[in-house]
């Protein structure tokens, strides 16, 4: 472990091991830090936080202040950074309130400059958030998403896993899993074909997401038309379940269709 002098560590902090601090971060009270872990200057970490192992935070990033609500009461809510995942320069997480008591940052995740993670955002693994993103409250992003920079996402937005959201896009309803989206208002825009053949999807998968898709989307003058077509024209399989779920549970609705 390695703690410059100039740095400000309080005694109930915990750290693991290798942890190296650099000069001018300050590390509150009820802080975890997990092995090989890496806080540059000027970071601010305040209690609450919990990161893992092999995470590198940038700095100027603050961790763990209290949520921006006026509903929070003062509650003991957390942040919770998964492992691998780094946070570059200014980005802001802030804690929970007691909707959902933590704020959720999974494995090997990439938060570019001047990312904000607001109270309560629930985020998976492999995320990237390129810079300028900002998340409001409730957010909840599945693995392996993508957003561009100048994102901005509306409170309690689902954005499903693999999907690649367009740079300063506005996100004010739900984005099913697998897609591209872009354009204003925000609008499917395809099916997110290379990043799933990067990760190990068949050209078979992807072929029948993008029948599903062309199906919901395209073929049919409306989404409910669309997923009645998709039940009765095609054999069920795990894509299907998994499209079809995530629209039928959405509660602010989901993105439209091409234009």
């Amino acid at each position: 472990m390695s703690i410059s002098n100039l740095a400000s560590v309080s005694k109930n902090a915990t750290l693991g091991k290798n942890v190296v601090v650099h000069p001018f971060a300050t590390i509150h009270d009820n802080v975890v830090i997990g092995n090989n872990s890496i806080i540059h200057p000027n970071v601010v970490i305040y209690p609450g936080a919990k990161i893992g192992e092999d995470c590198e935070i940038f700095p100027c990033a603050v961790i763990a202040v209290i949520p921006q609500d006026l509903k929070f009461d003062g509650e003991e809510t957390t942040v919770e950074i998964g492992n691998n995942t780094k946070i570059r320069e200014c980005v802001t997480i802030h804690r929970a309130t007691k909707d959902k008591w933590v704020t959720k940052i999974g494995d090997n995740c990439l938060l570019m400059t001047y990312v904000h993670v607001a109270h309560d955002c629930q985020i998976g693994n492999n995320v990237i958030l390129a810079s300028y993103t900002g998340l409001s409250g409730h957010v909840t992003i599945d693995d392996w998403a993508i957003l561009e920079g100048k994102v901005a996402a509306q409170q309690f937005v689902h954005i499903g896993k693999h999907t690649f959201i367009g740079g300063a896009s506005l996100i004010r309803k739900d984005v099913p899993p697998y897609i591209k989206a872009a354009r204003e208002p925000l609008t499917f825009a395809g099916v997110n074909s290379v990043g799933l053949r990067r990760r190990g999807y068949s050209d078979d998968v992807v072929r029948e997401i993008e029948d599903i898709y062309r199906t919901l989307y395209i073929q049919n003058s409306n989404l409910s038309k669309g997923i009645e077509s998709v039940r009765s024209s095609m054999p069920s399989s795990t894509a299907i379940r998994e499209i079809l779920e995530f629209i039928e549970k959405s509660d602010k609705g989901v993105i439209r269709g091409m234009i």
